[in-house]
């Protein structure tokens, strides 16, 4: 599959990087409106270096394209990569509105192509012996969550580009951009999102429009509770933690890293209180002997890498990619809803997938 990256910047770069080096696919164009970091950027890969988005979508050697631009420029660019027949990566969030993702969703419905948004996190070995122990009920009936994000961005990250800390290019702050990826992995996991109940701050920072601390609590349908913690002013950074629990098991992920485990075992007696983390599983899980995770322990390379493989084997075995267009809008939504709880003061409900045009 031949890619072209829109936008050289430094998730630009590394998408370039993802594809330049993963057996399958070809990097044949980078296209930005600075012509210097396009050339940089395609020089290093053997690509060509192009500053207009429609002389790029024209060429019939690009069968894809990955979008690395500002969020609030994703969701149009999406639908100009549809018309003109090509496949879609899209670098997170989808969007920065449902209206947006909404026009994505019916773009891709009408096109002969697929769209994948990124959501690399759902790769990792760990990520994927969580779900999988969700699914298959080894954790039994999962009450509770949480995702907490505890990072740091100085007051000169946000000045390095105008389009940081705005609404309507970054699309929020701590909360949409930093913490979208651990609030996935929640979501993933728990299942359908009902209803929120948020609070955001500007503590730390100047000249943003949006949070840089945001808490909220979150409903599922099958009735866990979950909540969520996000801060970019967490000096000097620390990490990002996904803590899953139901009446049979716990897990634990911290910073992609499968931290802890357990299941009860058939027949397994447990005590009427219990407190502190007996038997920690997670090392003989990962193992690449383990029946229980024998394709996630043979992941190599980036999870980005994982993502692009699914990628273009959904594309070429007609199947939909792991992580949807409708499975990165419910994730958006979200978010959506945690600002639109803080804005009012009021639980919010998540909104559900648009069907006017299904």
């Amino acid at each position: 599959m031949r890619f072209a990256v829109i936008g050289a910047g430094v998730i630009g770069t590394l998408h370039a990087e993802t594809i330049a080096h993963l057996p399958g696919a070809e990097l044949t164009a980078v296209v930005d409106v600075r012509p210097e970091p396009a050339r940089s950027l395609a020089a290093r890969y053997g690509a060509v270096a192009l500053t207009d988005l429609n002389e790029a979508l024209g060429r019939p050697e690009v069968d894809a394209v990955a979008i690395c631009t500002p969020s609030g420029h994703h969701a149009d660019l999406v639908q100009a990569a549809l018309a003109a027949d090509k496949h879609v990566v899209v670098e997170k969030p989808l969007d920065v509105s449902l209206e947006a993702a909404f026009r994505v969703a019916a773009a891709e419905r009408t096109s002969r192509r697929r769209v994948t948004v990124i959501s690399q996190h759902r790769f990792d070995p760990a990520s994927q012996v969580v779900f999988e122990a969700v699914r298959s009920g080894r954790l039994g009936n999962v009450t509770s969550g949480s995702a907490i994000v505890s990072w740091w961005r100085s007051q000169a990250y946000y000045d390095s580009a105008g389009w940081r800390g705005t609404w309507a290019l970054d699309g929020g702050g701590a909360l949409m951009n930093q913490s979208i990826h651990t609030v996935d992995l929640l979501v993933w996991f728990l299942g359908e999102p009902v209803e929120v109940f948020g609070w955001t701050g500007c503590l730390a920072h100047e000249r943003i429009e949006v949070e840089d601390t945001a808490v909220a609590t979150i409903r599922f349908a099958q009735g866990a509770l979950g909540v969520i913690q996000a801060t970019t002013a967490a000096h000097p950074g620390m990490n990002a933690r996904v803590q899953l629990h139901g009446d049979r098991g716990s897990a634990v992920i911290d910073d992609d890293r499968l931290a802890y485990f357990h299941a009860a075992q058939a027949g397994e007696s447990w005590p009427d209180v219990g407190a502190g983390s007996p038997d920690n599983q997670a090392d003989q899980l990962l193992k690449t002997d383990s029946p229980l995770a024998p394709r996630v322990a043979r992941l190599q390379h980036t999870s980005h890498t994982a993502q692009y493989e699914d990628f273009i084997s959904s594309v070429t075995n007609d199947r939909p990619p792991l992580v949807t267009v409708q499975e990165a809008t419910r994730t958006l939504a979200v978010v959506i809803a945690i600002y639109d709880s803080a804005r009012t003061g009021r639980p919010a409900t998540v909104a559900g997938p648009d069907t006017s045009n299904s």
